[in-house]
């Protein structure tokens, strides 16, 4: 392990004799689970590797994977569409405490495999530690806060409304087959934010494994075949151009979740022969300006900035992605924040106290060398020690100043660790940002004057989904709305939002007379209909 400031930055690498070799975990990613049936893949396969090389250059081998294609594809999709079954499947017309009771026993199963995904994290996608254990009890916690906002809604739904001399009662049901495509960065999180949602309320799901972060998954196939009828969950793995083009194209999914980029998004949702009938939850590509103004704490403002633009390398759409700090205090916050990023400490991912590791997309290193050379060589410089210096699949962060609109990392989602800081003098220039930007999805301002913050506030929360006072731009807690506006999102996701994305309300209606009383009274005390009931969960 090493400061930023190391000359020695091969402790990224791992020898050839390291023991810590033999402590790989042992995974096997050759199987599938599609119809309840968790099967060997014995076709064409795909490498996993771990972006930690070995010191001759090598690559690790995590693991291998099922390079599947249309015909898998097609028959997981059967697979959830028969489940499904047009609302008549055995899920759909499984009463919601017996989701509930079944999702709460796949909890219980599933805590017992934290050992096991928190190392796959770190090895796969080089989450440090601390990073990958929080990630899996974000997860589970999750879960469990989406049963009860669950339970809420259906309790707040045992009523009868009437109105204009009809009554009615009124639930959410679910919308049908669900397409699920959770990203690389939170592999694990992320996906199953998508999938909980999606199969508590009554959808059959395909979900589509990331091709970097896939093992991760592997220790909970077992899991869903244990817990879930058949059909209800179905994995696909392999190349996303290859196996989810075909499932969009059938027209036979209702609901399509992504998480990943704007172009992908859009390219995948034309597919769909019936786009009306295609419900669609999207989190997308963001740019998250960070504005500092002069009356700021420095040290809250540069500490919450490279945290927010270095955690996990960057490699968040929540991060910071531009730094906007007012004229006056440019050379005292631009040293503060170099000086700071160049004691962040560099390392594998279990080690002690590491910032910064090697970046989990093979590509990226080369991408963000373009992306610093570009800016250097239109009036940007690095401005701390080895900034943007890399080592086979580690990035020094760079910390970029003055950057301008003519750079690349002026408008594009550099998805890394590049902190790019320019400067403004009124609110004129940070309209100007905020207003021609294609994102929308966060925005950070530092000040300790709610003058300062009042008029840019009515300003921002018309052009991003979150603004964030003295602190970084982030997700949680997972109760809050997140999503965003413009490019980068379309519908929200939070544990109640979620629950909405994949349901429709539903409603039994009729004339409020005595008769029709009667029906209702005798259907709810003879408990004959699923939908029709006045029971309490607790």
């Amino acid at each position: 392990m090493s400061n930023c400031d190391s000359a020695d930055l091969l402790n990224i690498s791992i020898a050839e004799n390291d023991p810590i070799l033999q402590k790989i975990p042992q995974v096997n990613g050759c199987k599938f689970l599609i119809n309840g049936e968790l099967r060997d893949w014995n076709g064409p396969t795909f490498d996993v590797t771990t972006p930690i090389p070995k010191r001759n250059g090598e690559k690790i081998c995590l693991g291998k994977g099922p390079l599947m294609g249309e015909v898998e594809a097609q028959e997981a999709l059967e697979s959830a569409v028969k489940c499904w079954n047009n609302g008549r499947g055995i899920w759909a017309q499984t009463k919601v405490q017996d989701r509930i009771a079944i999702i709460e026993r796949f909890v219980e199963k599933l805590k017992t495999k934290r050992q096991i995904i928190v190392e796959l994290l770190m090895w796969e996608i080089c989450k440090n530690q601390m990073d990958s254990e929080k990630e899996f009890d974000r997860t589970i916690l999750y879960i469990k806060n989406t049963i009860d906002a669950l339970k809420k809604l259906e309790n707040n739904d045992s009523t009868f409304i009437v109105e204009e001399g009809i009554f009615a009662h009124i639930r959410r049901t679910p919308l049908g087959v669900a397409l699920c495509l959770g990203p690389f960065n939170y592999p694990f999180n992320e996906t199953y934010c998508l999938l909980i949602p999606a199969i508590i309320m009554g959808n059959s799901v395909v979900f589509k494994l990331p091709r970097t972060g896939y093992l991760c998954h592997m220790p909970t196939l077992e899991i869903f075949q244990e817990c879930f009828p058949p059909g209800v969950i179905n994995a696909v793995s392999g190349m996303g151009r290859t196996t989810v083009p075909p499932i969009m194209a059938s027209g036979k999914v209702d609901v399509f979740a992504f998480i990943g980029t704007s172009k992908a998004a859009d390219t995948l949702q034309k597919t769909h022969p019936k786009p009306h009938r295609l419900r669609v939850c999207l989190g997308l590509d963001a740019k998250n300006p960070a504005i500092v103004f002069s009356d700021a704490d420095l040290d809250i403002a540069v500490s919450e900035c490279i945290s927010g633009a270095l955690s996990f390398n960057g490699q968040r759409c929540t991060a910071l992605k531009i730094i906007f700090v007012h004229e006056s205090i440019k050379d005292q916050f631009v040293q503060k924040i170099a000086e700071k990023v160049d004691q962040l400490k560099i390392g594998l991912p279990w080690q002690s106290g590491v910032n910064i590791t090697p970046v989990a997309e093979e590509e990226k290193p080369q991408y963000l060398t373009q992306i610093i050379q570009d800016a250097v060589s239109k009036g940007a410089r690095i401005v701390n020690k080895n900034g943007g210096t890399t080592n086979q699949s580690l990035v020094i962060p760079a910390v970029l100043f003055p950057v301008n609109n003519t750079m690349r990392i002026w408008n594009e989602e550099q998805f890394g660790p590049i902190v790019p800081i320019t400067t403004f003098s009124d609110y004129n220039s940070l309209y100007d940002y905020l207003t021609t930007s294609q994102f929308g999805q966060q925005a950070s301002v530092f000040s300790n004057n709610s003058d300062s913050i009042a008029p840019l506030i009515d300003v921002l929360v018309h052009q991003v989904s979150r603004v964030n006072i003295n602190s970084q731009c982030q997700r949680g807690p997972d109760r809050f709305p997140f999503t965003g506006r413009k490019d980068s999102a379309f519908g929200t996701l939070s544990v109640d939002d979620a629950l909405r994305v994949f349901s429709i309300r539903s409603l039994v209606a009729a004339k409020a007379n005595k008769t029709n009383q009667a029906i209702a009274n005798t259907i709810i005390s003879k408990q004959h209909s699923n939908f029709m009931r006045l029971d309490y969960l607790f």
